[in-house]
Order: structure tokens, then C-alpha cells, then sequence
């Protein structure tokens, strides 16, 4: 590929970053540079000093962030300090300087809770990790707060949920700079399963279900999630299981409040439109994750635009 204008991106990190945070979007933008999408990344932060993440470990920082000129795309990845204390000063002061004049404003996971101390998110959409929800609704009424997307675009401003949908986010941007070709070949590069949208749930199916006590019911579980598409009627499900096909929806409707079936088609919905909304035709979608015909499908769809 062809060298494009170059596109500086600032990431400001700060003692207490979450490790995944920082480095799923370094990655994402990494691979991007090596297919010569012109993506410069600088890691900074407040003073210059090198930071200590959560978990322990020790970064070296390449600039300090009052040193950096004008910058395209700012990152500010999350940390668990950023819900139970407000930034300090230095923080909200890069923040604001490094937001002035860029095109784009990101932050991954609790980042939003800095990006709303600055004053970025006043009036605006934003998601963050679904533990912090109700903590950044509290703390910031003036922010609409997204409890189910992975990820939130409102204007020039975007904030992702946690951890690994800072991974999506970033794909986002790439995409939004060098084209969905691209952010693919950098999906596979990583070996990301499926590039997640936006408005996809940050909890799948099977992480809001209450997981069944039982070995034979977790297994189903785990076998209708890897792979919707099979055969997954009650006699086939009861056979794998050794149960009865009463004594199955009993124990299933006891331990996940779900019959069987509508288990099944609930994570083939959300399969069925993941893939929609990874590029797969309707028909396709419809075949892989088991719902059968487009038609099935374009219902659901319509069902969820209601």
C-alpha cells in the first residue's frame, strides 16, 4: 500500500492506566502504520515522566504531552482511578490542550470519566465500561449515557466500553481514515473472531444469562454459543444432555429464566446480526448462525427497528 498524509494520533497516559486500555488501540495502530496508512503514534503524558499501570508494570512515555503541537486523533485510555477520584489538574490540563484543534477525541473504557471532567462530553452520547454506567450518569447528568454499545460516535467525540472494545473503537477510526479493506486485513492481523460495531451489546447472550449449575446445561450453553448454527432443536439438546426433553426446559428455565429454545434464538439473533453488521449478505447471515432463510432474518430486523 501506498503512503498516505501522515496522521498523528497522541495517546496520554497517566499512573493507574489499565494495561489492555493502551495497548489494544497500540496494536490497532500499529499493524495500520505498517500497511502505510500514515498513522504516527506518540505516547505522552502529563510532564513526560514515565507511568506505572494498574497492574503494575512500568511505561516508557515518548513525549510530554504540553510538548506535542497539534495532533489529528487523541486517545485517552481508562483506569480504575479515573471512577474513584477525579484527574488531577496536569491530566485535565493535557486533556484540554491536546483536545484543542484535534479532529477526533477518543477514550477507552473509564477514559470517559476524564474526557467528562474536561468538559468533552457535555450534551453528548457516551459509553464506558456497563459497571461504570450508572457511576458516570451520577457523576455527569449533563452526559447521555449509553449502557449498551460498545462504542459511541457523537460528533467528534468517541468512547468505548471496556478493555477489548477499545480494540473495536480503534478499528473504527482506521476504518473511518483508510477503509473498511483495511481495518479487515488489521481484524485478521490480530486475530480478532469478529469486528464488533458500535451498537452491538457490550454483554453477549451467554455473559447476561445466569450461568446453569449444572455440568450437562453449561455445556449446552458453551456449544450453542461456539457454534448457533447447528442443530440445536430440544430432542437434539436433550439427547447431548441425557435428559428428558421436559426434564431439560425444566432445569433450563430454572437456572437461566430462558426455555431452551428461546435461548437458542436469542444468541442466533445476535449472532445473525453481528454478521450483518460485519458485511455478510441477509441470506448468509441467516444460514450461519442457523436462523435458516433471509426472510427469518429481515423479520427480526424489522422487529428490532420497532
Amino acid at each position: 500500500m501506498s503512503s498516505r498524509r501522515e496522521i498523528a494520533v497522541a495517546v496520554l497516559v497517566f499512573d493507574g492506566v489499565r494495561l489492555l486500555d493502551l495497548t489494544g488501540p497500540l496494536e490497532v495502530f500499529d499493524v495500520a502504520a505498517s500497511l502505510g496508512t500514515g498513522h504516527r503514534v506518540t505516547v505522552c503524558s502529563p510532564g513526560g515522566a514515565d507511568v506505572t499501570t494498574s497492574g503494575g508494570l512500568r511505561i516508557g512515555v515518548q513525549a510530554d504531552a504540553a510538548a506535542l503541537s497539534a495532533v489529528d486523533t487523541l486517545v485517552v485510555p481508562g483506569g480504575e482511578c479515573l471512577v474513584h477520584e477525579r484527574p488531577d489538574a496536569a491530566l485535565q490540563a493535557a486533556i484540554a490542550q491536546l483536545a484543542t484543534g484535534a479532529r477526533r477525541v477518543a477514550s477507552v473504557c473509564s477514559g470517559a470519566f476524564a474526557l467528562a471532567e474536561a468538559g468533552l462530553l457535555d450534551g453528548k452520547r457516551a459509553a464506558t465500561h456497563w459497571r461504570h454506567t450508572g457511576t458516570l450518569r451520577r457523576r455527569f447528568p449533563t452526559v447521555t449515557v449509553d449502557e449498551e454499545s460498545i462504542y459511541v460516535r457523537d460528533g467528534r467525540v468517541l468512547t468505548s466500553a471496556g478493555v477489548s472494545a477499545g480494540i473495536d473503537l480503534a478499528l473504527a477510526l482506521i476504518e473511518e481514515d483508510a477503509g473498511d479493506v483495511v481495518a479487515h486485513e488489521i481484524a485478521k492481523d490480530l486475530v480478532v473472531f469478529m469486528r464488533r460495531r458500535g451498537a452491538q451489546p457490550q454483554l453477549s447472550v451467554p455473559a447476561r444469562t445466569p450461568r446453569p449449575r449444572r455440568d450437562p446445561l453449561r455445556l449446552l450453553c458453551d456449544e450453542i454459543a461456539a457454534d448457533p448454527g447447528t442443530n440445536h432443536s430440544l430432542a437434539s439438546m436433550a439427547a447431548r444432555a441425557g435428559l428428558s426433553e421436559r426434564h431439560l426446559s425444566r432445569l433450563f428455565k430454572a437456572q437461566t429464566g430462558m426455555t431452551p429454545t428461546a435461548y437458542v434464538l436469542s444468541v442466533r439473533r445476535e449472532a445473525a446480526l453481528a454478521l450483518v453488521e460485519a458485511g455478510e449478505t441477509l441470506g448468509a447471515a441467516a444460514r450461519r448462525s442457523g436462523l435458516g432463510s433471509e426472510e427469518t432474518l429481515r423479520r427480526i430486523l424489522r422487529t428490532s427497528r420497532d
